[in-house]
């Protein structure tokens, strides 16, 4: 995977292109939020996010990207703008007009052979 493809699987993401970032995910991926929370398949990761989409503006920008051919790193700014109230969401309590912005570091492992990801680990690196 290129840092093309990972840009691409970004800007996917970041336009709620399920069929496009959820191409990028291999069928039984694992995603790890910290200590937080894991989902493990696509099917999973998809209904996650697009309950958080139902709710949420997520937008990623990337401020530093690292691929090698099995890993890729990144170091991102995530802002969350919720639109819809959310008092039960796991993460953080969030109602309509709340904004955040965090930095993340995450590490995808790719398996080269089918071109996808198959554990993901984000964690917070700056409230």
């Amino acid at each position: 995977m290129t840092e093309d493809d990972f840009r691409s699987y970004v800007a996917a993401f970041n336009a709620n292109d399920f069929d496009g970032f959820g191409r990028f995910y291999a069928d039984d991926v694992i995603f790890e939020l910290g200590g937080s929370k894991r989902i493990v398949g696509r099917e999973n990761i998809l209904a996650f996010y697009r309950e958080v989409k139902a709710h949420i503006v997520e937008v990623v920008t990337p401020l530093d990207v690292i691929v090698t051919p099995t890993r890729i790193a990144m170091h991102c700014r995530t802002t969350f703008e919720t639109f819809k109230d959310w008092p039960d969401f796991e993460i953080w309590p969030t109602m309509a007009g709340d904004k955040r912005d965090v930095e993340t570091i995450a590490m995808y492992e790719v398996d080269p052979a089918r071109d996808c990801f198959t554990h993901i680990r984000g964690a917070r690196f700056k409230p």
